[in-house]
């Protein structure tokens, strides 16, 4: 199995068939203007986050970050301030690999 991405779609290749999912990225609202994130996308156990310097997507999931982590990071990404503070110090490297 592998996957392709870029910075609108997802496609997952597996020996049998091909999924192809539109990721549904929303422009994060950066009330202060001072966030290095650009998009995300809110999942029922994961979310999404686009960084403005590169195109590339990084989820971040319970497994990965923690329940905790991951609820309070999609409460910061619809209020649309503090989440690139908060992946900073708490979750920076707790991606999903």
């Amino acid at each position: 199995m592998g996957c392709l991405k870029n910075a609108q779609y997802t496609l997952i290749l597996n020996t049998r068939f091909t999924v192809f999912r539109a990721i549904e990225l929303q422009h994060y609202l950066d009330l202060n203007h001072d966030s290095g994130v650009a998009n995300y996308e809110i999942g029922n156990e994961f979310i999404r986050v686009q960084f403005k310097k590169n195109s590339k997507i990084y989820t971040y999931s319970y497994a990965s970050a923690g329940y905790q982590h991951i609820e309070n990071m999609k409460q910061l990404a619809q209020y649309g301030d503090g989440l690139n503070a908060y992946i900073n110090h708490h979750v920076k490297q707790l991606y999903v690999r």
